[in-house]
């Protein structure tokens, strides 16, 4: 696996670098000023940048285990992903904010089926999507359900960030939770109104 990552930086040096060598320049000159903060899972099938054909600078990223949001606790939280929401939102000031989760997500699966494995970390973030959970047998349907569930639930944690709550009473801050299907290349978006999903507009 090693020898596979440096042969993909030689590429990078030799073929990508140079074509962004300008736009990397100008970002290290300017700074970034990213519009999107976009949450996703650590799931190696999802690609943020690939996804949203985004460049350097175009997105900011948090990840992890199935795309979840802590709740806010200034004083004993989880304080990678929350620091990363409030850097986006308070420094970068984002404009808009995407939960992205994904179908055949493992976190959401190990959310009625756990990994037989010593990982107490993993047990504990899990918390962080139970309150998505339904009855019932588990199947593909049911966990495809559970994926936008916990989805939305992450979007409604959001507004738990004071920062966030403000801007988006103000106009100057969108939330959308996007449900990525990876074997179809489509993207259903939560209409938040109605409660539910539906597919993402594509032109």
């Amino acid at each position: 696996m090693a020898e596979e990552l440096i042969r993909g930086l030689r590429r990078f040096r030799r073929e990508a670098f140079p074509r962004y060598r300008e736009h990397f320049e100008r970002l290290v000159a300017e700074g970034q000023s990213p519009r999107t903060l976009f949450i996703g899972c650590s799931d190696s099938r999802v690609l943020p940048d690939l996804l949203v054909d985004a460049g350097p600078g175009d997105l900011f990223v948090a990840r992890n285990v199935g795309a979840f949001v802590p709740p806010f606790d200034p004083d004993d939280g989880e304080h990678g992903t929350g620091a990363v929401i409030e850097y986006a939102v308070q420094v970068l000031e984002v404009a808009d904010i995407v939960v992205c989760g994904h179908s055949h997500c493992g976190a959401v699966r190990a959310l009625y089926e756990p990994p037989d494995v010593d990982a107490p970390n993993l047990e504990r973030w899990l918390r962080h999507g139970r309150e998505a959970r339904v009855e019932g047998p588990v199947d593909e349907p049911l966990l495809r359900r559970t994926e936008r569930r916990s989805i939305a639930l992450q979007v409604g944690r959001l507004t738990g960030y004071p920062p966030i709550r403000e801007r988006v009473e103000a106009g100057r801050l969108a939330l959308h939770g996007w449900h990525y299907l990876i074997g179809e290349g489509r993207v259903e978006a939560l209409d938040v109104e109605r409660g539910a999903f539906a597919p993402l507009e594509e032109g």
